[in-house]
């Protein structure tokens, strides 16, 4: 597989739904900055590509819509994460069992941080 650099062009194509302005993608919260972050970087080391992820962002939109998400923009970047896990899953690059302690670990992390704190996982 080969390295590509983001083409911001061609993402707003394959990706016409990704909330952007004229500098590039903008987000709400950090979480969301840093699951783009981690997917560009994959795709960046070519371990898929743009058209291999909009796929599944489009499978990821349409499963929560069945599910009765009512698309009014503000779940986008949930959509995304849950691409990039079932993504990194089917290519191998992390099991269902590590994904589901990650999830876990940050739930714990979320309950034992006071409100308004930095969640931070334990080493």
């Amino acid at each position: 597989m080969t390295s590509a650099k983001l083409n911001l062009p061609e993402l707003r194509i394959t990706l016409p739904q990704l909330p952007c302005d004229a500098a590039g993608p903008v987000f709400n919260a950090p979480w969301e900055a840093q699951a783009f972050a981690m997917t560009l970087a994959l795709y960046e080391r070519g371990m898929f590509t743009w058209a291999e992820w909009a796929v599944c962002l489009n499978q990821a939109i349409r499963d929560a819509q069945t599910a009765g998400d009512p698309d009014r923009g503000n779940t986008y970047y949930v959509h995304w994460l849950t691409a990039l896990e079932r993504i990194s899953t089917n290519k191998g690059l992390v099991t269902s069992d590590l994904l589901l302690q990650r999830r876990n670990e940050w739930d714990a992390a979320a309950r034992r941080t006071p409100h308004g704190r930095p969640i931070e996982l334990g080493r």
